[in-house]
């Protein structure tokens, strides 16, 4: 009748047993053990102390250093302090100041092209960026992990380690999709002539792929300020 509600077979033949016995409590009896006294405010001060030095402490650590039961440990870590174990996320690099500022203008210049024309703005818009392609990532997610309150922001790794080797690629695209990509060739550097050659090969591609959003001029923003402008086509 109880269904999935009912008491196992088990548990009702030891109370079948009990009451036999003339014992009809139905409240649990005092078990020996050590109790749950160290859940006190000194020992989760102790613990949070023990995180925020160092993120990658792990509960068995904390456990042998304060003398308490490691299932303690991960119930103050868990219910108490309300922290969790967040891996690393992953971005391109940490910029200066420079670069900030640099964004910031390319930003505002963007923002003027929309005032001139609000509506056809993302029709008529090209973005370009850079982005170095590692041939491995040093550090694994799981490596990353650490302790962070319930909340918090995730922690972020730069791309700065040292890894087997790397490749420029220079992306170009539109709200369709990919225009361009191009591989920088090993051994060559970042020069006035490479870019120049790249508009070059970008305006015959908006020619045969986009032409009506090159008949109408289009605008091609990057994270360099100096090659932020227009793509004009040219009138015969």
């Amino acid at each position: 009748m109880l269904g999935e509600n009912a008491p196992s077979y088990a548990t009702v033949k030891n109370c079948v047993a009990q009451f036999k016995r003339g014992d009809f409590s139905t409240c649990n009896a005092p078990r020996p053990g050590r109790p749950k006294t160290v859940t006190i405010p000194e020992f989760i001060d102790q613990i949070h102390e023990l995180i925020l030095e160092d993120r990658w402490i792990s509960a068995k650590s904390i456990a042998e250093q304060l003398g308490i039961s490691r299932e303690r440990v991960g119930s103050i870590i868990h219910e108490d302090l309300d922290v969790r174990k967040l891996s690393s996320k992953w971005v391109p690099k940490s910029l200066n100041a420079d670069q900030k500022l640099q964004r910031c203008q390319s930003s505002e210049q963007i923002l003027k092209f929309f005032r001139r024309d609000p509506n056809g703005f993302l029709s008529r818009l090209v973005t370009m960026d850079e982005i170095w392609l590692y041939h491995y990532d040093p550090q694994t997610k799981q490596q990353s992990m650490e302790l962070r309150h319930s909340g918090s922001p995730r922690p972020k790794i730069f791309r700065e380690q040292k890894s087997a080797g790397k490749i420029l690629a220079s992306i170009f695209w539109d709200q369709d999709g990919n225009l361009l990509i191009d591989y920088l060739p090993k051994g060559q550097t970042i020069y006035v002539e490479y870019y120049s050659s790249l508009l070059v090969h970008l305006k015959d591609i908006l020619k045969e792929k986009r032409r009506g959003k090159f008949a109408k001029g289009s605008c091609s923003c990057t994270k360099r300020p100096r090659l932020t402008g227009h793509l004009q086509p040219r009138r015969n």
